[in-house]
């Protein structure tokens, strides 16, 4: 039974809000070790606020680097959730090693790294308690919880992990397999670094918010693919895509380089919402004034964001607005100008690399579905067949739209073969909002 959490890295973004999650959901005492007793206490008050909670910081204890030992010699379950750097997080693993024993659970909040790779960080003997536990930020909205064993993990202790996360944590617990970037960012980044592309393609047209006005909510995402982006941190979505292109070699691989232009905001230190700056930004004039500015890759400045108006997105947006589910999905499959093509582009696109890296990464065919709906809010992989009319009409629009180049390098028939019904109802996710 886990009545004592250590949370490593708990002044961190992630580190602050899964403790919360712990303290609140678990009801446990969690340790909140940060580099400094002032980060520490800072880190207790946003963790409290992040699950809605003042009542938990009494079992919020800031803590420090110099309280390490003690930490995790009282706790049984010690979480590590340090900066996503394979170096960073070796080294915090070899001092977490120096103090837990047989018994002590082990985890990583890691969004892509080696889970084998970082257990081996610890004595064969200690190798066996350590997994991966990859919440989705924030986690206190998304539910979704990735589950990551290596090799070496105990499977009963798994078990009894994944029934903790599921029946005392309330997640969604999702087994995956250890490879780059899991499964629900390795879907999610490639979407959003395509569209990055796409952005830097046609930055003459607008280029950043001309695309996510192509692929905003009425698309089935809670947010548009562009705005997630500096919503997480360039910096983060760099450190994932990068990733992924270094270890993976499947047909997608290019759409894992990341464009010059973000590459140079990442040097500048222009990271997104973090920064106040990113891809979008926010000006506050001196009366107080707001208004929402976008960097605008052909001139190398920030403008006005435009409000485009592309008919085949008004036309989903208005029969989104009285139900009519069907006209709005005809609208955009016989609407053939460029916006309305990249639109059913990236639709047909998403569906076909999730089924893809569902065979690598998932457990089920249901796999990829539950790591989009809840750990991204968009529009699950299944569900979106669904919405496009069925398995054969998905089938026919691919061959039809998609290029011979990307058609001759995966295996349509096969990866339709096993789909099954959604569990998820697309109507939920494809919003009447531009």
């Amino acid at each position: 039974m886990i009545q004592t959490v250590t949370v490593i890295g708990a002044n961190g973004t992630m580190g602050c809000n899964v403790s919360g999650i712990f303290a609140s959901f678990g009801e446990v005492k969690v340790y909140m070790v940060s580099r400094s007793m002032e980060k520490a206490k800072n880190a207790v008050e946003k963790a409290a606020m992040s699950v809605r909670a003042d009542a938990i910081k009494e079992n919020l204890i800031p803590a420090d680097y110099s309280m390490l030992e003690n930490c995790i010699k009282d706790s049984d379950l010690v979480f590590e959730s340090v900066a996503e750097d394979l170096n960073i997080k070796l080294s915090v693993n070899h001092k977490i090693a120096k103090y837990v024993d047989k018994n002590t659970i082990i985890c990583t909040g890691s969004s892509g790294l080696s889970i084998k790779e970082l257990a081996e960080a610890f004595p064969e003997s200690i190798r066996q308690n350590y997994l991966g536990v990859h919440f989705f930020n924030p986690p206190y909205n998304l539910t979704l919880c990735e589950l990551i064993p290596s090799e070496y993990t105990d499977r009963n202790l798994f078990c009894n992990i994944r029934e903790y996360v599921t029946n005392t944590l309330y997640r969604t617990a999702v087994e995956v397999n250890d490879a780059p970037a899991f499964l629900g960012n390795r879907i999610g980044f490639q979407f959003i670094n395509e569209a990055l592309q796409y952005a830097e393609r046609y930055k003459d047209n607008g280029g950043i918010d001309y695309i996510d006005s192509i692929l905003g909510q009425f698309t089935g995402r809670s947010m548009a693919p562009l705005v997630t982006s500096d919503f997480v941190g360039l910096d983060v979505h760099k450190a994932i895509v990068d990733n992924l292109y270094d270890n993976t070699n499947d047909y997608a691989r290019d759409t894992f380089i990341m464009p010059e232009f973000v590459i140079n905001m990442v040097n500048n230190g222009v990271l997104g919402r973090k920064t106040k700056g990113g891809l979008y930004k926010l000006e506050v004039s001196n009366s107080g004034a707001k208004k929402k500015m976008v960097y605008d890759i052909a001139s190398n400045s920030y403008r006005d964001v435009i409000n485009y108006s592309f008919p085949f997105a008004d036309g989903m947006v208005n029969a989104f607005k009285v139900g009519d589910y069907n006209t709005a999905f005809k609208t955009l499959i016989n609407n053939h100008s460029t916006e309305a093509e990249i639109c059913i582009e990236f639709l047909l696109k998403y569906v076909i690399y999730s089924l893809n890296t569902n065979n690598i990464v998932g457990k089920s065919i249901h796999s990829a579905d539950d790591v989009m709906a809840t750990g991204f809010n968009w529009c699950p992989p299944l569900a979106v067949i669904q919405a496009l009319f069925g398995i054969e009409s998905f089938k026919s629009l691919a061959e039809e739209r998609l290029s011979n180049d990307l058609l001759n390098q995966i295996d349509l028939d096969m990866l339709l073969s096993k789909v099954e019904v959604s569990k998820y109802d697309y109507r939920r996710y494809f919003k009447a909002k531009r």
